[in-house]
């Protein structure tokens, strides 16, 4: 019977009614742990004719008062959040062992089963968070909330919080969880790293040793990269500066090499902002901003606010890309020859081992891929535009040239002409069976075309 449980559980000492409920926490839905105590309490009392006699947190042994601070705790984790803007939150606990061993001890003190109910720590997290979403609007998430407060139960004495109803903030800890902004970008001009590049000779320092001491850098002239901007340097201090967040760290869908283009509808990224106090900017302003900064270089657009799922999307998407090459031969080479290499290549499954221009950074493997489509014309008999369309993960610049054989077939194999790509560019990136947006991956409306193209102007 549950309420010869509950006798046996007020017989190990005083007992608050929310310690009382809590082994009863599965039982009839709806009600809080207090309830259910206050109920068992009150049934036993008319078993017994006897009077009602409640034991008070303050002198409860197995919570030693903790369970009448919620209310407390909760108003101080919503004054440390004051200053963060989200939607969406949790609450957690640090529980003193002591509190802990009391919890497991008031059921084997009473016969039960050490886990049955619900723990104290669940308990406190519950009730909080409870109070924190009504106070705030805002919705639990147990998964990737906003904001992470962390409650150190340890950290004050219940038995002044009871007295005064406050809890110091000394006690909550409030974690920001990054925010994350997606896009496009067209990289409009050669030799703009995806990424910033720091200087491989002095490891991104801009100094270098002398007998006369510390100088600036001879290889970066002292700026400390390779590179004077990327597009991660264009896009990532503007998006930071709007959530006023700490850092940022930018991911993109794959990479073009340095010294190509990347045009059109441009390549999908996600800027990631770590704790973030603002978490709503203007996409549509954010994005008008960037492009001012840039003046031609770099542009962005599609500006979303999105979810960490996006981050993913980014990085692990199935993608094919486009492309457009100028390319130049050693020899002449005869249109009917080059029109039916083209055709060869359409179609064709490539094996690519991994290429020697890239070789001192990447594991050394064969790989396979398509090329969906290629086509060109000879501008001359030495020089061509080829463009086409192939499988993420190719490499062009070997498919033209062949990389010493390490490609085949290719290009410069099929002619049995020596080929050099002088000039990339990449026209498209897109997901080979959905696009990257989708709209389970975003927090905000997509915008209209008013608001696209004043982003634009």
């Amino acid at each position: 019977m549950i309420t010869e449980d509950a006798r046996a559980l007020l017989e190990t000492g005083p007992v608050c009614d929310s310690c009382l409920g809590r082994p009863f926490a599965e039982r009839s839905f709806g009600l809080t742990n207090a309830e259910r105590g206050r109920a068992l309490r009150t049934t036993i009392a008319m078993e017994d004719d006897a009077d009602f006699e409640p034991d008070e947190p303050a002198d409860c042994w197995v919570c030693e008062g903790y369970s009448g601070t919620v209310d407390a705790i909760a108003e101080t984790v919503v004054d440390a959040l004051e200053d963060a803007d989200f939607a969406t939150y949790q609450v957690g606990s640090r529980v003193p062992p002591l509190v802990e061993e009391n919890d497991r001890l008031l059921r084997e003190d009473a016969g039960l089963e050490p886990d049955v109910g619900e723990s104290f720590k669940r308990e406190v997290n519950r009730e909080v968070g409870r109070r924190v979403g009504a106070k705030t609007g805002t919705d639990v998430d147990f998964d990737r909330p906003d904001v992470l407060a962390i409650v150190d139960l340890a950290a004050f004495d219940p038995l002044e919080a009871l007295e005064s109803e406050t809890v110091t903030g000394h006690a909550v800890d409030v974690q920001l969880n990054p925010a994350f902004v997606y896009g496009r970008y067209r990289k409009l001009e050669r030799d703009i790293p995806q990424t910033e590049w720091p200087c491989r000779e002095c490891g991104g320092s801009g100094t270098q040793l002398s007998d006369d001491g510390e100088e600036p850098c001879d290889y970066c002239g002292g700026s400390g990269y390779m590179y004077d901007t990327s597009v991660e340097q264009t896009v990532r201090p503007h998006v930071v500066d709007a959530m006023d967040g700490d850092e940022g760290t930018f991911h993109g869908a794959g990479r073009e090499d340095v010294d190509a283009r990347m045009l059109e509808e441009g390549r999908p990224f996600v800027l990631e902002v770590k704790r973030p106090k603002i978490r709503d900017p203007d996409p549509a302003e954010l994005e008008r901003e960037i492009n001012d900064a840039a003046e031609g270089s770099v542009e962005v657009e599609g500006l979303r606010l999105a979810t960490y799922e996006m981050v993913e999307r980014v990085k692990e998407h199935d993608a094919s890309k486009r492309y457009r090459a100028d390319v130049e031969f050693v020899d002449p080479v005869d249109e009917a020859d080059f029109e039916a290499a083209l055709e060869e290549l359409t179609g064709t499954t490539v094996q690519q081992d991994t290429p020697q221009r890239v070789d001192h950074r990447r594991a050394d493997l064969t790989r396979e891929r398509t090329v969906y489509d290629i086509d060109g014309e000879l501008r001359s008999p030495t020089e061509a535009e080829v463009r086409l369309h192939g499988e993420g993960g190719l490499y062009v610049k070997e498919l033209i040239s062949s990389d010493d054989g390490r490609t085949e077939p290719s290009l410069a194999g099929l002619l049995e002409i020596d080929a050099e790509v002088t000039a990339l560019d990449v026209f498209g990136v897109e997901g080979e069976d959905e696009p990257f947006e989708l709209e389970e991956y975003f927090l905000d409306e997509p915008r209209d075309d008013g608001e696209a193209a004043a982003a634009d102007a």
